[in-house]
């Protein structure tokens, strides 16, 4: 004997043809909790009978509601409720902006393996350099050059993760008294590394290709009597908007820096996700640092940060480092050394660029195209919304047990009126990730 449904049949009291308003009315009651994973909804002819509707509008509304995520059909039982609620305790992380999971066991036993009768116990037994070992810069070096960036290893920096790199570069061209220039609404490791070294921030207006150059040059010239200045941006899929910037644009913030005297500090950390013109650094090495790292392009467990200094800060770099040594693992540089020599890191990458498009489709078609700013190679996407209207999602979300990140963490200036969410794909399993954004999709219609 099928088990009978809980649910009370309704539609909802919205102006949209019947399917829709069968489709709402049970998104927002699994979306609510009114009914929970495990629940039978209706048999079709019994909920058209009922609702007085055709059996066929019954169809595709159930259809509707599968492709979603939120339902799931057995044959010869019915149609059950698909999710556990976002009320239980188990919280959903959509905040932290890392890429899927690709390595696996295998991968790391056979270059573990591998490694095991190249590596140099010196590495282990020694203190590293201060810029890091010279085996490692050449190996990071022929990297980058993968990215497109040519750069003699002498002029590298090695660190423990991207944001250590980031951290130098900023001492290095701002000092104690510069100046900050970035994208108005941006990367919130950034914001809060300057804001904690106590540096000035000045945000600057963004389009499609991310930092505008008009709006730069103001910024620059109404800057002019100011100290050291330094540009921060991130040219290639923009954390959070996914903007990336062509060739023309990448040319002229280029030639507006060196007119204005300002060093650049380029993020190319997700340079390797997507085809793109030439880093910034390749265009003015003379004012370019370029930040990178290895977390974003194979996995976070590898802390691994580059600095591509301009010419003459080695010196200065080698000094900041003495007190501060920063150094990476030896045994993650082997582990990277390995994968290039085996072509370990193309196909890595060639996986994460397919599973990132994966998710980026999914969220398009769970969140829909005209709402949602995405990029196919990006581990994010993003909700343009208003300060006000973004921080009550996000408080919604929190009660729902879904984590995004706060809005005014991404915003250079907090009383700002435009800012969005960033909602990060890669972190989570395809099913979580499947089961957060169909639960966010209907807060989203709730909203409009």
């Amino acid at each position: 004997m099928l088990l009978q449904s809980p649910w009370s049949p309704r539609l909802a009291d919205i102006e949209a043809n019947t399917a829709e308003r069968l489709v709402l009315a049970l998104a927002d009651d699994i979306i609510e909790g009114r009914l929970t994973g495990g629940d039978r909804l209706p048999a079709h002819r019994d909920l058209a009978l009922k609702l007085g509707i055709g059996l066929g509008t019954v169809t595709k509304a159930y259809a509707a509601l599968e492709r979603r995520g939120l339902t799931r059909s057995i044959k010869g039982r019915g149609t059950f409720v698909a999710i556990h609620q976002a009320h239980n305790d188990r919280q959903i992380d959509l905040s932290s902006n890392v890429p899927p999971a690709i390595l696996n066991a295998r991968l790391l036993a056979r270059t573990l393996t591998g490694i095991a009768r190249k590596i140099d116990a010196d590495h282990l037994n020694l203190y590293a350099p201060p810029a890091g070992h010279m085996e490692h810069r050449r190996v990071l070096a022929r990297w980058l050059e993968t990215l497109g960036l040519m750069v003699d290893p002498s002029h590298l920096v090695l660190t423990s993760g991207a944001r250590r790199a980031l951290s130098l570069a900023f001492d290095l061209a701002c000092g104690s008294q510069g100046l900050l220039l970035t994208e108005r609404i941006t990367y919130p490791g950034a914001i809060a590394l300057a804001r904690r070294q106590g540096y000035r921030m000045q945000g600057v207006e963004t389009d499609a290709q991310g930092m505008m150059p008009e709006a730069l040059a103001d910024a620059l010239d109404r800057t002019a009597s100011t100290g050291s200045k330094a540009v921060y941006l991130t040219p290639t899929l923009h954390n959070p908007t996914t903007a990336t910037m062509g060739t023309e644009r990448r040319q002229t913030i280029v030639d507006i820096c060196r007119r204005a005297g300002a060093w650049i500090i380029e993020d190319g950390v997700y340079a390797s996700a997507a085809p793109a013109p030439p880093p910034l650094a390749a265009l003015a090495p003379e004012i370019a640092f370029h930040v990178n790292g290895l977390s974003k392009s194979l996995g976070p467990g590898l802390q691994i940060g580059v600095l591509a200094l301009p010419a003459g800060l080695d010196g200065a770099a080698e000094d900041a480092l003495r007190d501060l040594p920063m150094a990476p693992s030896p045994l993650s540089c082997a582990v990277v050394e390995e994968w290039l020599a085996t072509d370990v890191v193309a196909s890595i990458q060639r996986d994460l660029r397919h599973e990132a498009r994966r998710r980026s489709n999914l969220a398009i078609t769970l969140l829909g195209a005209s709402e949602l700013v995405s990029h196919p190679g990006a581990y994010n996407a993003s909700l343009p919304m208003e300060r006000d209207a973004a921080n009550r999602f996000v408080s919604v979300a929190a009660a729902m047990r879904i984590r995004l990140t706060p809005p005014e963490s991404m915003m250079v200036n907090p009383a700002d009126q435009a800012s969005g969410i960033r909602l990060c794909l890669g972190g989570l399993s395809f099913k979580d990730l499947t089961e957060a954004l169909t639960l966010l999709a209907g807060l989203l219609k709730q909203s409009a």
